[in-house]
């Protein structure tokens, strides 16, 4: 499979990943137990956005220099496009967290420490189901219908499903880890295993900041199955897939305290997200008779996403008397 990416290209981009999660782990305080501001994660969610987009500043640059103008317009509009998408649809994650985190009682200064944990189990595992996504579709074409075919499924039911509130007490894999994790009955700060006295002896037990942690990473699995997908999409470029990708994944935790506290403000994002993967799945099913072209795409997936953030607060604003969530 044909890509832009050679030696140089992803050694700048493994240093740039590694010098962002150094920053992110020590000036950050990624490590850190500390409650994280709005103010804070407004910040840092401007700098991961800042970053991503002098990246594909110097993609372009350099395409430009190195395969002409034409090329790098290409390219750096595939991972714009890309990067919005997973944006886009790790809000869905963002909510889970939330879940994750109210069920369990996870205080906010202690929810930091695991999705520090939840975004560097997230990044490799991504990288894993591009490379084995891509070999994939260079060696079964039709993968890609497969694809385009559950994005449509994924959508429809997201619309259908609505705002359906998720019980985790009832949730039979919750249940399965409590019953064969050891757990101790209360957190001990920010560990995640600890040893106490059982019967005369030391025993090590999980405590339950270790299970949140758990179900964060399984849940990153189950939505990069949606997100993947959705930028091969976009551009079968390995190089393009993965950097756009892995940017958008660093970003994950300050837009995750950014939106914790007015998730309740955008009640239709959730169609917003499943709109976009119908209109994706689309793309990928139709992509042998008609080709919708990068730049339309950018658009659709913006609209999309643009409309079902600002359409609420319009209606609270222009209808008297009418609350957005209602109807």
């Amino acid at each position: 499979m044909e890509s832009i990416g050679n030696g140089w290209l992803w050694a700048i981009f493994g240093v740039v990943v590694l010098g962002m999660l150094a920053v992110d782990l020590w000036v950050a305080g990624g490590g850190r137990e500390h409650k994280v501001s709005v103010r804070e994660a407004g910040i840092w969610t401007l700098v991961w956005v800042g970053l991503s987009l002098a990246f594909a500043g110097f993609l372009w640059f350099y395409l430009d220099g190195q395969a002409g103008r034409e090329v790098a317009n290409a390219r750096t509009l595939e991972f714009l496009t890309g990067y919005l998408i997973e944006k886009a649809l790790a809000v869905d994650n963002v909510f889970v967290w939330m879940l994750v985190f109210g069920f369990f009682g996870v205080a906010p200064s202690l929810q930091k420490r695991v999705l520090t944990y939840g975004v560097l189990g997230a990044i490799l595992m991504r990288a894993g189901m591009v490379f084995g996504g891509a070999w994939l579709i260079s060696q079964f074409g039709w993968v890609l219908y497969v694809f385009g075919a559950f994005l449509v499924f994924t959508g429809v039911h997201m619309l259908v499903a609505g705002e359906k509130e998720t019980d985790l007490s009832t949730n039979p894999l919750v249940g399965w880890l409590r019953r064969h994790l050891p757990l101790t009955p209360d957190f001990h700060g920010e560990r995640f295993v600890v040893w106490v006295e059982q019967g005369g002896r030391m025993v090590r037990r999980a405590t339950p900041l270790l299970l949140a942690l758990i179900l964060v990473e399984i849940s990153d699995v189950v939505f990069a199955v949606d997100s993947i997908p959705a930028i091969f999409a976009v551009t079968l470029d390995p190089f393009i897939v993965l950097t756009s990708n892995i940017f958008a994944i660093l970003g994950l935790r300050s837009m995750y305290f950014l939106l914790a506290g007015s998730a309740d403000r955008f009640p239709l994002l959730k169609y917003g997200l499943a709109l976009v993967l119908v209109f994706i799945g689309v793309k990928m099913l139709i992509a042998p008779w008609f080709h919708v072209p990068i730049g339309v795409s950018l658009l659709i997936v913006a609209g999309l996403l643009g409309g079902s953030l600002v359409l609420p607060g319009l209606v609270r604003r222009f209808v008297p008397g009418r609350d957005s969530s209602e109807g």
